[in-house]
């Protein structure tokens, strides 16, 4: 039995505090040799149904009753006997760190060996290879959760002193998305736009990925829809402060000395990904963020999905027996949940429903596929755009949630756009005035917005408020 082996049963049987705070991350095939798997299963058991570690007595009788064979009973009583004793003299702390390395040495090992297996010495295949990337993935997942929750009364002063701490937010460019984030987008969140196709989703996603780069963060841009090559023309557009029609246009000198002033601008990066429609889940996107990290020091302050709806998703197959709602559900949850893992926000899109699209005023039910996907999303906003919009260059912003703040304020308000450009800029204030005044000033009779907005930027826009 190896030393550190031996530590670890003599401290679950000795020591009750650690081993109620390691047990639920022990594996029984961490330990190597037979004999110490099934004493680590006794020890097990025992605190699973009686709450208490094994006396040296409790292990005996148990192993009396298993009907093992002569040589591995043998074994085990012998075992049983080396880790019996007086209690060991161990700092707990350095014990349950150490027990953790311990144990993500060993599944790390236990990965590798199974996927050495993939293929048996006969050519034939034990495991599916696509098990790999999953194997690797849970031996590097292991960590020790020994965080027991908050008590509300005994640890009111840590949260007192978490209410004064300003959390970390990632700003827009634009004054209104601001307000209605208190600054910015947290960590740890999942960002929906919703809008119908052509209205300005991708435009919306690259105007802020290109100004996250100009603040100096790395940015992460997945794109399933349009080819890494659309996306960065979109963006050089904006960057460039050209239109996207005369990107092509320019000479190599010009374009190279552009970009260098952009380079000298900016501290950050910004990685634009591929890949194929509905092909590429939240796996294939965990694995593209360790290799960037690995290979260009590359970790993402910011993850934009070009869009969610055409994810695939990691835990479901597409079809089987799985339907819509649930399907695009499981897509918000997983992202979320890696913008948790990885801790930062993503910012994704999804497509409004047949009806949506017509509709000048989009609203939840809109939500094309699945309605679960709201449940999911920390803010979720639409982009609703008319003829009489685009004709003054705007584009309206309707909010459907928000975890961040009072979804009243702020409700509805316009922004413009710039397509040639793939630009978004602040709107002029008389603007959203004039949003609420036709809030004030609906009675129940219809409003005519061609006279009312005819030299605003809002236009004939029906506003259902």
């Amino acid at each position: 039995m190896e030393l550190n082996e031996l530590t670890i049963l003599q401290n679950l049987v000795m020591n009750d505090e650690y081993a109620r705070k390691v047990l639920p991350y022990i594996d029984v095939d961490f330990f190597q040799e037979q004999k110490d798997k099934k004493v680590f299963e006794l020890i097990y058991a025992h605190l699973e149904k009686y709450n208490v570690c094994p006396s040296k007595t409790s292990l005996m009788i148990t192993l009396n009753e298993l009907n093992l064979q002569d040589k591995l009973f043998d074994e085990c009583v012998e075992t049983v006997k080396v880790i019996e004793g007086a209690e060991p003299d161990v700092d707990i702390n350095w014990l349950v760190d150490y027990t953790e390395q311990w144990c993500k040495d060993k599944a790390l090992y236990n990965a590798i060996m199974k996927s050495i297996e993939i293929v048996g010495e006969d050519g034939s295949k034990k495991y599916d290879k696509g098990t790999l990337p999953k194997l690797l993935q849970d031996a590097l997942a292991v960590s020790f959760d020994t965080h027991i929750g908050h008590d509300f009364i005994d640890n009111s002063e840590e949260r007192f002193d978490f209410y004064q701490q300003k959390e970390e937010r990632l700003p827009f460019h634009l004054d209104r998305f601001n307000a209605i984030t208190k600054g910015g987008l947290p960590r740890k969140t999942l960002n929906i736009a919703l809008a119908g196709t052509g209205v300005g989703k991708s435009l919306f996603m690259c105007d802020c990925a290109a100004n996250h780069l100009m603040i100096g963060k790395n940015v992460l841009y997945i794109t399933l829809e349009m080819s890494e090559e659309k996306i960065a023309e979109r963006i050089d557009a904006n960057l460039l402060n050209v239109s996207i029609q005369d990107v092509a246009d320019m000479s190599k000198d010009l374009f190279n000395k552009k970009i260098e002033r952009i380079r000298k601008k900016t501290t950050g990066t910004l990685i634009v990904k591929e890949y194929p429609t509905a092909a590429a889940n939240t796996n294939h996107f965990r694995h593209l963020i360790t290799e960037l990290q690995m290979k260009k020091n590359f970790t993402p302050d910011i993850i934009y999905v070009d869009y969610l709806n055409i994810s695939a998703s990691a835990r479901l197959k597409y079809g089987a027996n799985v339907n819509s709602y649930t399907y695009i559900k499981s897509i918000a949850e997983e992202l979320r949940g890696l913008a948790v893992e990885f801790n930062v926000p993503i910012m994704s899109a999804t497509q409004t429903t047949r009806s949506g699209f017509t509709n000048s005023d989009i609203g939840l039910e809109d939500t094309s596929e699945s309605f679960g996907l709201p449940a999911t999303a920390d803010l979720m906003f639409a982009l609703i755009s008319t003829e009489e919009l685009k004709e003054l260059d705007q584009i309206l912003v309707k909010q459907l949630k928000n975890r961040y703040n009072d979804l009243n304020a702020n409700g509805r308000f316009v922004v413009g756009i710039d397509r040639s450009k793939m630009r978004l800029y602040d709107a002029e204030e008389s603007a959203q005035d004039d949003l609420i005044a036709d809030k004030q000033d609906k009675t129940g009779s219809e409003l005519n917005y061609s006279t009312k907005f005819k030299s605003t930027k809002i236009g004939k826009l029906e506003v259902n408020i």
